[in-house]
């Protein structure tokens, strides 16, 4: 009785023994696929971020000091990024972990993204022109939106206009710059690099089936107030402001022919131009591209802080619509206050 007790436990602990080997090789078997699907996602957003895998390469060497043979075989997969480089890469880059691994939290994380406008580097004009080339996109999806919320001028509407986008980058540098002296409008030079990728944001916006702007009420009284204080201070010349004046009247009678359309006169898209009511505290705005949605807020004059998270971008969209409540459409409808509008804004423009 004895014997076949001690065969039955042993055979009971040699059957347990084989189920916790099965369950062990079950487990770490979902811990390598989870790695996997993980990895898998972070060659993506390194994807997003350089489409092209030649300048992905370049970038990954210049960062990571790397030769461009290993950095394929990273690429590759044949051999994995160390973990201090995925740390580096996601510092340096703004990619989200907790997004990747897809952590649970109550928390939305925004990113930041810090270009230099004056001089941008190489990375920063690959990164520039990778969302330019997103926007760009949108004509292919029908239903793409793009709407701001502006208490001064959209930066899509600046770059037909040198010393209008010449005197925004001034006042950057004036009051984030971080100068050792004061640096006068005269002396803020614009590099070919901004000049080509202000051009082509402006035309990628352009290319958008549905745009709209809500135009704080005051936007042109206190930017031509700031052009006198800066003249006030002899850092704008009465020359220079002139030729600011000059822009600012081409672009109102641009925006006129915009709201009298309703459309862009170069691709005959869409425009709603409103004026809100209220006050408006920075410029925010909403990008729709098929699945893809962003919504960014313009911190410091000349950064993006900005989140795809599908909560926050829905949010976001609801908020900016509602906004239209307290703000009043002088695109196409509404003759009679359009032209109100458009007159007072040119008085405005010529008290300077």
């Amino acid at each position: 009785m004895w014997h076949w007790s001690y065969i039955f436990l042993r055979k009971t602990i040699i059957l347990s023994l084989f189920s916790l080997l099965l369950l062990r090789r079950e487990f770490f078997k979902l811990i390598y696929m989870s790695i996997e699907v993980w990895y898998e996602c972070f060659l993506n957003s390194l994807s997003d971020k350089f489409p092209k895998r030649s300048q992905l390469a370049e970038a990954l060497m210049n960062l990571l000091c790397l030769e461009r043979e290993a950095v394929y075989r990273r690429l590759r997969k044949d051999v994995a990024f160390h973990v201090y480089e995925v740390a580096k890469i996601a510092s340096e880059w703004s990619i989200s972990l907790d997004e990747l691994i897809n952590f649970s939290s109550e928390k939305i994380y925004f990113q930041i993204q810090l270009v230099d406008y004056l001089e941008p580097s190489d990375q920063d004009v690959s990164l520039l022109q990778t969302f330019i080339q997103g926007i760009h996109s949108s004509k292919n999806f029908p239903e793409s939106e793009f709407m701001e919320i502006c208490n001064k001028l959209p930066r899509p509407l600046l770059a037909d206009y040198n010393y209008l986008n010449q005197f925004y980058l001034f006042k950057w540098v004036y009051q984030y710059g971080n100068k050792a002296e004061t640096v006068p409008f005269s002396q803020i030079a614009i590099s070919e690099k901004k000049r080509q990728l202000t051009a082509a944001y402006n035309k990628s916006i352009k290319q958008a089936p549905n745009t709209s702007f809500i135009l704080d009420c005051k936007l042109f009284e206190n930017l031509v107030n700031d052009i006198q204080y800066f003249n006030s201070i002899r850092l704008i010349t009465d020359e220079e402001k002139e030729f600011i004046k000059k822009d600012l009247l081409t672009l109102l009678k641009y925006l006129l022919e915009v709201a009298n359309k309703g459309f862009y006169p170069e691709t005959k898209n869409k425009v709603n131009l409103y004026i809100s009511q209220l006050s408006i505290d920075t410029n925010y705005s909403y990008i729709s591209l098929g699945k893809v949605n962003i919504c960014l807020v313009h911190a410091f004059d000349k950064y993006e802080v900005y989140t795809n998270n599908s909560k926050m971008t829905a949010n976001f969209k609801e908020w900016m619509k509602l906004k239209k409540r307290t703000s009043a459409q002088i695109s196409e409808v509404d003759e009679k206050n359009r032209i109100d509008y458009f007159m007072k804004q040119r008085q405005i423009v010529e008290s300077l």
